[in-house]
Order: C-alpha cells, then structure tokens, then sequence
C-alpha cells in the first residue's frame, strides 16, 4: 500500500500540470452555420499545403491557451498574411501564437476570406466582418478562456495588418439588439501590433481613441514601410500611445525573425515583450 501512495504522489502533480496544459488548440468557426449569406459555402474544404492555408470559406478561429498557472488575461487575435490570395499559417500564426503562449497570453489565429483568392469577397465587408466576429466571439469566451476583455488585442503580418487597420479606427460598438448574443459585444480591439502592414486601410489620421500600436518593418520594404511611417506619424499627431522600429534591412515577410540572419531582425521579438510590460497588457516576467 505505501508504495501505492508514494507513486500516486509522484504521479498527482504531472497529472494536474496536464490539465493545466492545452495540448491540442481548438477550432471554432465564426459562426455555427456558416458565413451570413454564405451558409451554402461552409463545407468547402480548405487547401493547406506546407506553410500556407486558402480557400477560406467557413471562416474561423483556432484557440492557443497557456498553461493556467501562467495565464496573465491577456490576449491577441492573430492576422497571418499573405496577400488575400493565402495565409502563411506557420510562420505567421503558430508561431506567434507559441511565442504569445510562452508569455501567458491566450493566442488566436483568425483564418479570414481571402477576396483576391475569390472575388466573391471584398475586404471592406466579408473581411472586416471576419474581423470584427473573431474578436467579439473571444470576448465571448473571456470567462472560459480567462481572458480579460479589456486586454484583447490583434496582431497583423502584411496583409493580416490590413484586416487589423478594419476594425482598429471605428468605435467597435455591437448592436444591442441583435439575436446573437456575440453580436452584441465590441470588437474594438484594445492594442494593435503591426509587422510590415500592407498599404489598404492605413489612415492619414487616427480618432483619440485609436488602439495602443506597436508597429515594425524593414525601411527597404518596398511595399509596406511606407504604411508604417504614415501610421506613426498620424499616432504622433493625435497623441496616442505607439512604439516604432523601422530596421535598416531585412526586405518584407521576416516573419518572427527565427530564419534571418540579421541580428536586429531576430531580436525584434524581445522589443514586442518589452512593449507589452511596459504597457501594461502583461505583468514583468
């Protein structure tokens, strides 16, 4: 009996570090019966092949917890790139979503309709309704996730940044009326972070209360530097809280800067942590 209860003793502590571990993230699509007037088109299999995912069609949400015990409330919808034709998944939604993990903060990666992939689509509305659904359906779920909704964030990569810049600059307020309770909640997201942000919806000024911004980019990317400096310029204008760094190489699409050479590039993660702390979205680790 007593060697019984001494391999239960070692047994219990891994057990309960277990259930305090989400080992498999979970899927949720953003709604239950498909994409309003596109409920027909939710059993389109999407196409995933080495590091991207396409033909989004039954848009959804793919949830990455910490570990309980170093949960800090915080959490992030992520935005992968990838021109609106796909969305790098690996390197622009896993792994920012472990590297979110690794600081206690929730990760969730949106897969979003892709309009120059289907024409269907156009980014003012199919896209920025995926949008906003994704961070009023973690709202939703603060109390399960133990996430606090007032530390709901996104992050963009190219692309991804613009489906940020579509909910970021309006008031986010639901309809207090609507028969989905979800619908009901902001979807104003409370800080943004930008990597290398594509050109659509970058503002020439932003309201007072724009979201937080942590913003990056190469200044030899020819496509998406430019969006950042008219970005940090207008946040200066209006007195609202942003952080900046323009990196004198690495080009477009360094993702979280694990393949470069550069060694500013590989650091910039750290620059984001020290962000966060400083901010107030997650306590000093």
């Amino acid at each position: 009996m007593s060697r019984i209860c001494f391999f239960l003793c070692l047994l219990l502590p891994c057990l309960a570090n277990g259930q305090n571990t989400q080992d498999t993230p979970v899927v949720l699509h953003l709604w239950s019966n498909g994409a309003p007037g596109y409920e027909n088109r939710k059993n389109e299999p999407e196409i995933a092949k080495d590091y991207y995912v396409k033909n989004i069609h039954n848009p959804s949400i793919t949830v990455y917890l910490p570990p309980r015990e170093k949960a800090t409330g915080a959490a992030v919808v992520i935005c992968p790139g990838g021109g609106f034709r796909l969305l790098v998944y690996n390197s622009e939604g896993v792994n920012p979503a472990k590297y979110l993990n690794s600081l206690g903060i929730a990760a969730i990666i949106l897969k979003y309709r892709l309009f120059r992939e289907d024409s269907t689509y156009s980014l003012e509305k199919e896209v920025r309704q995926d949008a906003y659904r994704a961070m009023r359906l973690v709202r939703s779920h603060a109390n399960d996730w133990g996430i606090d909704t007032a530390r709901v964030g996104m992050w963009g990569f190219s692309a991804g940044g613009e489906v940020v810049t579509q909910v970021a600059y309006a008031n986010g307020y639901g309809n207090p009326a609507a028969k989905d309770p979800v619908d009901r909640l902001n979807g104003k997201p409370d800080f943004q972070i930008l990597v290398y942000p594509g050109p659509l919806g970058i503002p020439q000024s932003v309201p007072r209360d724009a979201p937080k911004a942590f913003l990056v980019v190469a200044n030899n990317d020819a496509c998406c530097s430019a969006p950042i400096v008219t970005l940090l310029s207008a946040y200066r204008d209006t007195k609202v809280p942003v952080e900046a760094h323009i990196f004198a190489n690495g080009d477009h699409a360094f993702n979280m800067g694990y393949k470069t050479d550069l060694l500013s590039l590989k650091a910039w993660p750290l620059l984001l942590t020290n962000w966060m702390i400083d901010s107030h979205i997650i306590p000093k680790q």
